[in-house]
């Protein structure tokens, strides 16, 4: 059911940042979106609302239980028009994640027009720079106050927007990974395949770990035998072996990334063979000794694609492709980026223009 949007005007709207100066996720916009349930009312009584700090009671119960579930996408600038890149995914996946953690479901296309108004009315913060856009951020939490372990009856769902510069500025520029031993981030059965928050919360600890060896990010391995390549922190990986594009298989410990998604459908597209598989730790530092492996990189909505020059799995530095972006990473970083600043034609359908 189509419900009506209510729309709170600002008093006072905020200067326009240089966002080439500006740190990922610290300037927010002039507004906000706002959804509340209730078991009498479902989610009702959507908003568009000046950003503001939410009210919380101190039993709020996702604070104590860890009910609590977001997503991450960007508009981009195309002229006068403002893109976005397959938001009917991200809310379909954030559907998933609320049915994992006993959380209500929000109606998706309900959520898809709200996020459509929001976008309309922030508009001139979506920035033109080179590799600029728009961050979205929608989250779900429990805000009941009540201290017990059961699932909240009342929720918030929110939108927050921030203009984001490029992750890399002109070029793309390897990353280091660090192949984690001791720590696990999710296992089978589990929540690894939804973005609750408590999967980042639980991942800090190796990531500061790998920070101090000298490494910029953490591969995971799965959470039972600590033997089969799972993910990165903040995104899904691939691998160029034997000219073929290989990437774990979704196993729901994997987060499903909907720039994994569309990376596999635009390589299918572009001719390479991509297959999905279990990929053995051993196997993976066999194949880079030898060289069957000549490229590394990762995806994910921040980075879009994230070459790796430096693999450190048992404690040996592999070194890939001599630490420069190799080819297929470049390709389809390119393709996709075009895709989505509409600066090439999407043959998936894919961006929505606004």
């Amino acid at each position: 059911m189509t419900q009506t949007l209510q729309i709170e005007r600002a008093n006072h709207l905020k200067d326009k940042p240089d966002v080439s100066t500006i740190k990922f996720g610290t300037v927010f916009t002039d507004y906000m979106f706002t959804n509340k349930y209730t078991p009498e009312y479902g989610w009702s009584e959507p908003s568009i609302l000046p950003y503001q700090n939410l009210q919380l009671s101190p039993s709020c119960q996702a604070l104590h239980y860890g009910q609590s579930v977001f997503e991450g996408l960007k508009a981009y600038k195309n002229g006068d028009d403002v893109l976005l890149f397959r938001p009917d995914e991200n809310f379909s996946r954030m559907n998933k994640s609320l049915s994992r953690l006993s959380m209500p479901e929000i109606n998706e296309e309900n959520a898809l027009n709200a996020l459509y108004e929001l976008i309309k009315l922030e508009r001139d913060w979506v920035p033109g720079g080179p590799g600029q856009s728009l961050y979205i951020r929608p989250f779900v939490f429990a805000d009941e106050p009540f201290l017990g372990v059961r699932p909240s009856e009342t929720y918030q769902f929110n939108i927050i927007l921030s203009p984001v510069a490029s992750y890399y500025g002109a070029q793309l520029s390897p990353t280091s990974i660090y192949v984690e031993d001791d720590f696990v981030r999710a296992v089978r059965g589990g929540v690894g395949f939804a973005k609750a928050s408590g999967n980042y919360a639980g991942s800090l600890l190796a990531q500061k770990k790998a920070n101090e060896l000298g490494y910029e990010q953490v591969l995971w391995l799965d959470g039972v035998e600590q033997k089969y390549v799972e993910e990165v922190g903040s995104m899904n990986i691939f691998f160029i072996r034997d000219g073929e594009l290989i990437t774990p298989k979704l196993n729901g410990s994997i987060l499903p990334g909907i720039t994994r998604k569309s990376i596999i459908q635009l390589a299918e597209y572009k001719g390479y063979t991509v297959k999905e598989e279990a990929i053995h730790i051993d196997t993976l530092a066999e194949d880079l000794e030898s060289g069957r492996i000549t490229e590394v990189f990762g995806a994910g909505t921040a980075v879009v694609v994230s070459p790796v020059g430096k693999l450190n799995i048992h404690g040996v530095d592999y070194i890939i492709n001599d630490n420069q972006v190799g080819p297929a990473a470049q390709e389809l970083y390119n393709d996709l980026t075009d895709i989505q600043y509409g600066r090439i034609e999407d043959p998936f359908g894919w961006v929505v223009k606004l």
